[in-house]
């Protein structure tokens, strides 16, 4: 099968025009609707239906296109396999701010000359990410399926690392003060996390936390931003929030926020990384060793249930390290 043709048809089905399909192949869009045209006489189906605005899938294209998207990624990683100045490492990121992202920045600048490139899937379900990691779209992705049976049988979940959580107040808070605090002094306290979204794993997270240890997590209201959850804290003499350790915040001096550390136990939110099983991007090899060089978390930690699944021992990072290098 041409894998042109198969390229013609995935950019063309993103796109939803053989136009613009053809600006980004850069050939004519002549080239592209004869690539598609020999492919359809190939499957003895149609692929696409013309409309006022394009083209559009029918259900036998929608049938195919994941397919055809797979057969193209395994064709570009064999080819960046072999080619020298092969593209950037790409790895998915829940946020730029996130504890992820200052992680990979740390890496980046003891290896200023990775080729590394850093992006957020817009999505809250972590299966939209396995699916781009499956089709080749990225390379990796920090994010927890907390049932790892579900993951297809080409991508793999490995330990990355433990966030440990601080509470963030503001000044007039009664426990703005506190050098450190315990589980068991938030309770009583709105802890305020706008916008937990269904079926992500931030929201399994928290339900664990509030249960375990009786605290009162407020997921009222949309997110507006981290601007105005900030303005909201420095405003407030009972509204608090939690946040990872390493994640990053900016807010003005007047605000006077207190990033307090929860302790006895700590409170660790674990993340995963999520990989090929089979031929990973190189440049994964030295992110896997920088995150097995991280230090470790006190003994008494807190983890959700689900984190017994993903988090198998301090080995895991090592072993899947281990296994690219014989791979290489």
């Amino acid at each position: 099968m041409d894998t042109e043709a198969l390229r013609s048809f995935v950019r063309a089905a993103e796109l939803g025009q053989f136009r613009h399909a053809a600006d980004e192949l850069g050939v004519t869009q002549q080239a592209v609707s004869k690539r598609i045209a020999t492919l359809e006489r190939s499957l003895e189906v149609r692929l696409f239906t013309r409309t006022a605005r394009g083209v559009e899938l029918t259900l036998d294209g929608q049938a195919f296109l994941p397919h055809a998207r797979s057969i193209v990624a395994s064709v570009e990683r064999a080819v960046t396999a072999v080619r020298p100045g092969s593209r950037a490492l790409r790895i998915d990121v829940l946020g730029l701010r996130s504890a992820q992202s200052a992680v990979l920045h740390d890496y980046w600048r003891s290896h200023p000359e990775v080729s590394l490139d850093v992006v957020t899937i817009r999505a809250d379900d972590p299966r939209v990410a396995v699916a781009a990691v499956e089709a080749g779209d990225i390379d990796a992705s920090f994010r927890t399926v907390t049932d790892p049976a579900v993951l297809p049988p080409d991508v793999q979940m490995i330990h990355a690392f433990d966030s440990p959580l601080e509470l963030l107040v503001g000044p007039a808070h009664p426990l703005a003060s506190a050098r450190e605090l315990t589980p068991p002094q938030l309770r009583k306290h709105r802890i305020w996390v706008p916008g937990i979204a269904p079926r992500s794993e931030w929201a399994e997270f928290y339900d664990q936390l509030a249960t375990d240890f009786g605290l009162r997590i407020d997921a009222a209201g949309p997110h507006f931003g981290d601007e105005v959850l900030l303005d909201t804290l420095a405003d407030s003499a009972d509204v608090a929030t939690l946040v990872g350790a390493r994640d990053r915040y900016i807010w003005p001096a007047d605000h006077d926020l207190r990033r307090i550390p929860v302790v006895n136990p700590t409170l660790a939110y674990p993340l995963s990384l999520i990989l090929p099983r089979a031929n990973p991007h190189p440049g994964l090899r030295g992110v896997i060793a920088h995150l097995e060089s991280l230090p470790r978390l006190p003994e008494t930690v807190w983890h959700p249930s689900w984190a017994t699944a993903t988090r198998r021992g301090d080995s895991d990072i090592a072993n899947a390290h281990r296994s690219r290098s014989r791979q290489e």
